[in-house]
């Protein structure tokens, strides 16, 4: 749209502008090694758009009712994904990515840590939470590091907006919780004000806003060499009540 200065004067030209998704795909090169993780992976840890509402009890090959169920949306190359799976054989995790390298790492990554706990998609998390995932069907939903867009013109792009947010409320269980973590001080800021007016949620802070870091959610290379440049990282946990 670079040559309109907004979506109405381009539609006013006859030209059809797509609408935000959840993501920006990024492009990148697929090393041989992800290839060949995706290749021999695909078929036990892949799931696809097209197999409809899914039955976790099957895709997990387990039925009980203390398992929990946790989806992370945009788990990058998947390194923190797949030690909180190792971690907790006992749940079973999903995660979406669009970014196939970033996938291909993940399932390289789980290989050779032997987790069957964890099943990917490679798809829209929006599309993939309307089509393939149950009502009250998680225990938790993760979002970490999502992209700020820093500018205010783009801040409409957020992936945590109030329609967003009244969506993954009919996923989780009442009691499931919705854990994001931010780098960003301005999203930090912008995703409490979006919550804290989200009917059906309530926040898990005694101090009515931010948690520590729980032990679950490993911490990255990313954010020690952050921390050591004095940068924040924020975690928010809201819990569905209603």
């Amino acid at each position: 749209m670079s040559r309109f200065n907004s979506e109405e004067e381009a539609r006013a030209a006859g030209v059809y502008i797509s609408k935000v998704k959840s993501f920006v795909k990024r492009e990148g090169r697929l090393t041989k090694a992800q290839a060949k993780a995706i290749e021999e992976n695909w078929p036990s840890m892949g799931l696809s758009i097209e197999q409809g509402l899914l039955n976790l009890d099957e895709v997990f090959a387990r039925k009980d009712d203390k398992v929990q169920r946790i989806l992370e949306i945009g788990f990058g190359m998947g390194k923190s994904l797949v030690e909180m799976a190792a971690n907790a054989p006992d749940s079973d995790f999903i995660g979406i990515e669009v970014h196939r390298p970033g996938v291909g790492a993940c399932l390289a990554s789980a290989q050779e840590a032997g987790v069957t706990n964890l099943r990917v998609f490679e798809h829209d998390a929006i599309e993939v939470l309307d089509k393939n995932i149950a009502d009250e069907s998680l225990d938790r939903l993760q979002l970490f590091f999502p992209d700020p867009w820093h500018k205010t013109r783009h801040h409409k792009r957020r992936i945590v907006q109030t329609e967003f947010v009244a969506h993954i409320r009919t996923k989780l269980k009442i009691g499931g919780e919705f854990h994001m973590a931010t780098d960003w001080e301005p999203y930090a800021e912008h995703m409490l004000e979006v919550m804290q007016n989200a009917p059906g949620f309530e926040n898990t802070s005694g101090t009515g806003d931010f948690v520590p870091r729980p032990n679950y959610r490993p911490i990255t290379k990313f954010e020690v060499r952050g921390q050591k440049l004095g940068h924040g990282v924020w975690d928010i946990i809201f819990k569905r009540v209603a």
